[in-house]
């Protein structure tokens, strides 16, 4: 298989295999009109298999929900075909609009306009609570 480089745009690297739909569903890559390559069960040495996500346009990145998703991803940017910077990313301390509140309780279940926040709880679990009623995500 032949997936050619791209000239300018981001390389989502280092994604946990089976998770490349999964960040390309929420972070909504279905509404770009730039070309994207998604590129599953890659063979890796550090990782074994691995996914990658390619986007031929250098779009902004919600890094709090790639970190949530699965820390340990990495961000290259392109530019000119050369690599001209490269971020790892990890689990965030809060996500701001990541997430919704399953509590039909919370304040924003009622109120829409307030931004659903969430704040990391438990690292070692990976445990989000919303910052108004603190219920578990």
């Amino acid at each position: 298989m032949h997936i050619d480089s791209i000239k300018d745009g981001i390389v989502i690297d280092h994604i946990t295999a089976g998770n490349a739909m999964r960040i390309y569903n929420l972070l909504g890559f279905d509404k770009l009109e730039c070309s994207i390559a998604i590129i599953k069960n890659v063979g890796s040495k550090k990782m074994g298999k691995k996914d990658i996500i390619k986007i031929d346009s250098n779009i902004p990145i919600n890094l709090e929900a790639l970190g949530y998703i699965d820390p340990g991803i990495t961000i290259d940017v392109i530019r000119d075909s050369v690599l001209v910077d490269k971020r790892s990313v990890d689990l965030p301390q809060t996500l701001h609009g990541v997430l919704k509140c399953k509590n039909p309780r919370c304040i924003t279940s009622c109120e829409q306009e307030l931004e659903q926040i969430f704040t990391l709880t438990d690292k070692e679990n990976r445990v989000y609570r919303c910052m108004y009623c603190e219920a578990k995500a």
